[in-house]
């Protein structure tokens, strides 16, 4: 069955002068996803999200909704309904009449106004409370009107522009299940902006990680969180261990490769002989051992302990001075600092990600590579 594709984004572009700040942007959402737009700071996102309300006008490309173009489309003439991490309250407004005020623009009748705002208070939890002003009300629930006018005028894609910024740790908690519940009862689709991994990774279907105005990449948070296709992707999704090495041989499905600290496997997934690579290893899937484990040479001492409540870090230094994170359960023996530990993973948890160097002799020519780096290849017989 073929998915309703809701919004659609081709080939779009957004200059300011000289400064593209989306480069080439294609998306497909689908009716009823939960679909984040996660990045850094200036990535292109806000502007991409703004661009589909109608705030902002692509420089190049096609923007659709339910297949029609919506170039010419005010804000007002869009089947989307947008909510800003400022709530945007009228505060001369009691909580009624904020939720009502796009039905009141629209000469919507009075009896199916009070019918659906009233729906809208329940659906909120706001009930008892329509008389209050803004300035009467806590964080969530100023959140939770903005929700509710954008709500009541039964957009078929509602956006939200880092609406759990303003709050605290904990109620931005609370509101991330409640928002996502919501969603789910409704059925609407819903594009959501935030630089917050963790957030996008708890409520989304889908996450488009943002950098630099293009999209890296876009899967389930499992996909990008367990297999990213790019190092920014590897970095930006939680914590990643990423080590730089060249691969050297081959053998019953694992690859052989060379650190600056040593050696490792992976599985061999065609990986090209000294190609240039980076692995990334979570920290839970990093091994910490005082035995040598077959097909690993990679060293180094414990140099801390940090505990996070559900588990504790441990801060690796390797040889050549590089840290690497490993998360131990509260149940795990904890090694003395300062105690020299081998370091491995099992090959199916690391992930190969391929660099833009070609081969190994042209980093070496242009002296990137440490001394450390080049004893590693004459030792394996490596033509340095």
């Amino acid at each position: 069955m073929k998915e309703n594709i809701v919004v659609s984004l081709k080939d779009v572009d957004k200059n300011y002068g000289d400064n593209r700040i989306v480069k080439k942007i294609n998306l497909d959402v689908p009716e009823g996803e939960f679909l984040t737009l996660l990045g850094p700071s200036g990535c292109g996102k806000t502007t991409t999200l703004r661009m589909i309300a109608g705030f902002e006008t692509a420089t190049a490309g096609t923007i659709l909704l339910h297949g029609k173009d919506v170039k010419d489309k005010k804000p007002n003439e869009r089947d989307v309904n947008t909510v800003f991490q400022n709530y945007a309250l009228f505060p001369h407004m009691n909580v009624r009449d904020n939720i009502s005020f796009g039905l009141v623009e629209k000469k919507t009748p009075k009896a199916e106004i009070k019918k659906r705002v009233a729906e809208m208070l329940k659906l909120v939890r706001l009930e008892g409370m329509e008389r209050r002003m803004p300035s009467q009300l806590s964080g969530g629930q100023k959140q939770r009107v903005a929700i509710a006018r954008a709500l009541v005028n039964r957009p078929s894609v509602l956006l939200l522009d880092e609406p759990l910024g303003a709050l605290d740790l904990k109620l931005r908690k609370q509101m991330q299940s409640e928002l996502k519940h919501l969603q789910q009862r409704l059925g609407i689709t819903f594009i959501y902006v935030t630089h917050d991994q963790e957030e996008a990774l708890t409520m989304s279907d889908r996450i488009a990680v943002m950098n630099d105005g293009v999209i890296e990449q876009i899967g389930t948070p499992r996909e990008v969180y367990d297999t990213p296709k790019t190092k920014f992707v590897a970095d930006f999704i939680g914590e990643s261990n990423i080590i730089e090495g060249y691969s050297q041989t081959s053998g019953d499905g694992l690859m052989n490769i060379i650190f600056e600290s040593g050696k490792a496997v992976v599985n061999d997934a065609g990986i090209d002989i000294d190609e240039m690579l980076y692995i990334c290893i979570r920290p839970e899937n990093l091994r910490v051992t005082r035995e040598n484990v077959p097909g690993f040479s990679i060293k180094g001492r414990i140099k801390e302990h940090v505990f996070v409540g559900s588990s504790t870090k441990t801060i690796i230094e390797l040889v050549n001075g590089q840290e690497l994170k490993a998360a131990r359960t509260p149940d795990a023996e904890l090694f003395e600092v300062g105690e020299r530990v081998n370091i491995s993973w099992s090959p199916d948890r690391a992930v190969v990600l391929h660099t833009t160097e070609d081969k190994l002799y042209d980093v070496i020519e242009n002296n990137s590579a440490s001394e450390m780096f080049k004893s590693f290849m004459r030792e394996d017989g490596a033509n340095a």
